[in-house]
């Protein structure tokens, strides 16, 4: 079962699976298939249609993976399906409001995808945003079963370094990995910071709205539908039952403060300026709804930014300061912030490779010496907001063949991976037995019930 070494090596593999699908069938709305659709596969009562098989394909290899084959992908949309399945006989569920958080991030991830303005991905696929969430809601549900599951079966799973090295010593000689090029590429991140006159701006604005549902009467979730920038406003800001400590503790402090049906005082958090109506709270649990007004930026507000970041820049220079630990102590890239800085591979290594960077990374890196550090520049970060940012290039590993000595985390992880394929393996074949599997015999070539 090749497909198992990606799930276990990257955990978010079936989740781009999914969500290149939705992004595909979203676009298969304004332009003509080319395949002709049909079902490739069935698994209890969930289908995989040739389309889902043939887009998920294609973005695999746009992503520049060509090792991975449509047996493989097909693979790995039936063990989903049969993980789904499995959790239905088996009573596993995933709670709505989980969906719902998830869901808010995945969102995001696709508005920042549309250049982070909602009407352009309206505009775009000639859908409301609720209807784009619906859209996407089912296989977030699929996702968030298929990680249970998946988390139940292999959790208990470790390796020990003999294990490693006994891993690594049956590998025979002619078939050790060659890795390319890898470098240790460090960041400080800045967010800017809200200036006054925004601040103000938004907080004035939230105490319009806030005395519109208190002294004007007006519903609560039609001023969500009306003001809110964050992704929940469609659906009138309903953020449904949280768990306590599931939020920033800033939100939370304020959202327990409040008693049923009152409307706080507009709030900060690094997500922007909220005001918060309690609906109702049971011991730990609590349901409430926001509305989130989002900062604006001014060149002023970056400059100061850069300004704070050239100032660690020449105390890392002068050795008054080493960049891990300012990385950790000032940077805002949550990512990154807790390796000091460092940008890791998926095995979880420091180093990684040239071809993994981001282009905009990739670029700036190429015209640095090893040791040195930028000037402070401006980039987009992954949420499709814009930040400072300074690199450092501390080292380049040349092409090589895989050794313990020099890439120890990337072989535990293999070995970790291999002995999980194990577990998922011998899970697959017990739990087959207790669904309906059916393929297309044109694939009966991938052998994948063998």
């Amino acid at each position: 079962m090749k497909i198992l070494k990606y799930i276990n090596k990257n955990r978010t593999f079936l989740a781009s699976i999914l969500m290149m699908f939705f992004v595909g069938r979203l676009m298969a709305q304004t332009e003509e298939l080319t395949v002709i659709d049909k079902i490739v596969s069935k698994v209890d009562n969930y289908i995989i249609l040739k389309s889902e098989l043939e887009r998920s394909f294609i973005q695999v290899q746009a992503g520049g993976d060509y090792n991975t084959t449509k047996c493989d992908i097909l693979e790995g949309l039936i063990m989903n399906k049969v993980m789904v399945a499995k959790a239905e006989i088996d009573s596993v569920v995933v709670e709505e409001d989980m969906i719902d958080r998830q869901l808010d991030m995945r969102m995001q991830g696709v508005i920042g995808q549309a250049g982070g303005d909602p009407k352009k991905l309206e505009e775009a696929f000639g859908k409301s945003m609720e209807e784009i969430r619906e859209d996407l809601r089912e296989q977030v549900k699929e996702q968030l079963l298929v990680d249970r599951m998946q988390t139940t079966i292999t959790e208990s799973i470790t390796v020990t370094p003999s294990e490693v090295k006994r891993f690594f010593k049956n590998i025979p000689q002619d078939s050790l990995p060659y890795f390319s090029t890898e470098v240790e590429i460090g960041q400080i991140v800045k967010k800017p910071k809200v200036s006054k006159e925004e601040r103000d701006r938004i907080v004035n604005l939230l105490l319009k709205i806030r005395s519109e549902a208190l002294d004007d009467g007006v519903d609560f979730q039609v001023l969500a539908g009306r003001y809110s920038e964050g992704p929940t406003g469609p659906r009138g800001g309903n953020l449904g039952d949280i768990e306590r400590g599931q939020m920033v503790p800033k939100f939370e402090s304020a959202a327990l403060k409040l008693k049923n049906n009152e409307i706080s005082m507009p709030i900060e958090t690094e997500f922007g300026f909220h005001i918060i109506q309690m609906i109702d709270r049971r011991g730990n649990i609590y349901n409430a709804r926001h509305i989130l007004i989002i900062p604006k930026y001014n060149d002023t507000d970056y400059k100061i930014a850069g300004n704070f970041l050239d100032s660690i820049k020449n105390l890392i220079q002068n050795d008054t300061l080493q960049f891990n630990k300012a990385a950790k102590e000032f940077s805002d890239d949550k990512e990154t912030s807790p390796n000091g800085g460092f940008i890791r591979d998926r095995s979880g290594a420091n180093r990684i490779s040239v071809s993994d960077l981001d282009p905009g990374l990739f670029f700036t890196m190429d015209t640095m010496q090893i040791g040195s550090i930028t000037d402070p520049m401006k980039f987009t970060m992954a949420d499709g907001k814009e930040a400072m940012r300074i690199i450092y290039y501390k080292s380049k590993l040349p092409p090589h063949q895989a050794s313990l000595d020099l890439d120890y985390q990337k072989i535990y992880t293999a070995a970790l991976t291999a002995k999980k394929n194990k577990q998922m393996s011998d899970w697959f074949k017990d739990a087959r037995g207790e669904v309906f599997i059916e393929i297309d015999p044109e694939y009966n070539n991938c052998n994948i019930l063998q």
